[in-house]
């Protein structure tokens, strides 16, 4: 299946954090929170501004950004957890 966002929108795979554990105690899932960095999958072409002309988004596939906590919307793809969101949801890229 592919995936092309329209617009501004940038799909973002999220980063698995490491299995955490507090001494010996180890924290579940459903305690942990979501992460915030991520690998850009897919961009859109970038929102038109008033001219009419797109305006280029500063993040390309492959790019590691830092998101808004509750930025965006959650979907599974083929077993797969990705977030959709505008660029403005994206906070920094991590170079």
């Amino acid at each position: 299946m592919t995936l092309e966002p329209l617009s501004d929108n940038v799909c973002i795979e999220p980063q698995e954090e490491a299995e955490t554990r507090i001494g010996a105690i180890i924290v579940p899932d459903t305690a942990k929170e979501q992460p915030q960095i991520g690998t850009v999958i897919a961009a859109g072409p970038g929102k038109r501004g008033d001219d009419g002309e797109r305006r280029p988004l500063a993040v390309k596939t492959g790019d590691t950004v830092i998101y808004s906590k509750y930025g965006g919307t959650e979907f599974d793809m083929d077993g797969t957890e990705y977030r959709v969101m505008r660029e403005s949801d994206i906070l920094a890229i991590v170079s």
